[in-house]
């Protein structure tokens, strides 16, 4: 039996191991969920909430477990892992709280005689397939939302993290779903593969546009739903009425936290030039005086990179920038006293658009800075990119950030240090960054069908 081994990023010590799922597994598994689907269903918005309800009191009971394992299996700073299970569990009951109101029938026509009600129903067979960035909350926007929707969920975690996806497993199945309505396979790309070409009727997935678009391909051959939630190469656009000062530590913070692994992160400054050397100076002096090391340290600002491999193609997007001219401001280099996959927080400027770390996703703590002189030249710098996930915008000026905003071709946009992010409201991309919207109301469409039922009084 194949089986996934697990090291820990901060030394590269083995911490375990999980069977890969086999062909047979996985076709029953979705045979089962099959099965399950009807009785799902009929369960009704308010069966499946209370239902689902009882996961949610799961993960409390087991938050501080959760939470250290990311840790040790993925890297990030213990503070932030248990920061990210409390955002995670209010997505979760942001769901279950509000599932009523989007999910309800709706009278959409009516005359004398006659009435028209839309019904949003569930999809069926969902093969749900995450990244491994964001252990606990990958899983919350990707499963909870189309369970309560009246979707079965078949879930594969990354094979990076293959113990998280297996407490993940225990939590909500110690919850007392029915079976088949959840259930999970491990394994990397193959496995993945064998379950999307099952019997499903949906595909949801987070990860590369490299993947995506295969997904894609697959689900057209089917003709079934899919939901892609990609990669990103987002920018942020500093003008000359920033208040350094006061946005700083969201810049800081949108680089280099969980080590510049997520997806919709800041991964392109663009300065005015008026502004360009204050920030290289400042960001510089905020880099030295942040604490990187060992994920389960209490005082770690920064942990490692999740895996050597995710290492080794930071530093070859950095080599190729700096063969090509680009110039070192800070870091650029592994640590080498930390045993782990550990990389200095970098900064890059003499940036071409010639070199990967503008052109490609860079998903490692490397900021590459350009500057510009006018609006105009600004937006050009922010589009250009085939990514359009999240962008940032830094000014004073309210009327101006409005109609950059406008100009920014991406599905998000953060002004200053107010996040873009709340259950509410909706994340997803432009051009290469997806298909389709998670979170809010948004969200409930996307996982549902619709059926107007038109009927006498």
């Amino acid at each position: 039996m194949t089986k996934l081994v697990s090291l820990n990023p901060s030394n590269n010590e083995v911490l375990g191991e999980v069977e890969v799922s086999s062909v047979k597994e996985i076709n029953d598994k979705i045979a089962r969920a099959r099965k399950a689907e009807g009785g799902w269903r009929d369960l009704g918005i308010e069966g499946r909430v209370k239902a689902l309800r009882e996961v949610v009191e799961n993960f409390k009971k087991r938050k501080e477990e959760l939470a250290h394992l990311t840790s040790s299996e993925m890297g990030m700073p213990i503070s932030l892992s248990r920061g990210d299970v409390d955002d995670s569990l209010k997505y979760f009951n942001w769901y279950l709280d509000n599932a009523d109101k989007y999910l309800s029938p709706e009278v959409v026509y009516e005359d004398k005689k006659t009435k028209h009600t839309v019904y949003r129903e569930p999809i069926g067979v969902s093969a749900n397939i995450t990244p491994w960035n964001f252990t606990v909350s990958n899983f919350v926007w990707s499963v909870p939302q189309s369970l309560v929707s009246g979707n079965v969920v078949i879930y594969k975690a990354s094979e990076e993290v293959p113990l998280c996806g297996k407490l993940i497993e225990n939590v909500v199945n110690g919850s007392g779903l029915p079976e088949g309505v959840f259930s999970e396979i491990y394994g990397g790309g193959e496995v993945g593969k064998e379950l999307v070409n099952g019997d499903i009727d949906m595909i949801c997935f987070t990860g590369s546009t490299k993947t995506g678009k295969y997904l894609y391909e697959i689900a057209a051959k089917k003709f079934i739903k899919v939901f892609l939630e990609l990669g990103g190469s987002a920018p942020g656009v500093v003008f000359e009425d920033a208040d350094i000062e006061s946005v700083l530590e969201t810049i800081f913070a949108n680089r280099f936290l969980f080590t510049g692994q997520v997806c919709d992160g800041l991964k392109r400054l663009i300065v005015h030039e008026s502004k360009f050397d204050e920030i290289i100076k400042k960001l510089t002096e905020k880099i030295n005086k942040t604490k990187v090391g060992n994920a389960t340290d209490e005082k770690t600002e920064i942990g490692p990179l999740v895996s050597m491999k995710q290492l080794k193609t930071l530093e070859e997007q950095v080599k190729d920038a700096v063969d090509k001219g680009a110039k070192i401001e800070v870091g650029g280099e592994r640590i080498k006293n930390l045993a782990g996959s550990f990389y200095k927080p970098t900064i890059l400027t003499k940036i071409k658009k010639n070199m990967r770390v503008w052109d490609e996703e860079v998903f490692g703590p490397v900021l590459p800075i350009v500057s510009f002189k006018t609006e105009e030249e600004a937006i050009k710098l922010a589009n250009d990119t085939k990514y359009g996930l999240g962008s940032y915008i830094y000014s004073e000026d309210k009327n101006k950030i409005k109609r950059i905003a406008s100009k920014i071709n991406a599905g998000m946009v953060s002004t200053n240090n107010v996040s873009y992010l709340q259950p509410t409201s909706p994340f997803g991309g432009y051009k290469e960054s997806g298909i389709g919207r998670e979170h809010g109301k948004f969200g409930f469409y996307e996982l549902t069908q619709v059926k107007v039922v038109a009927s006498e009084k």
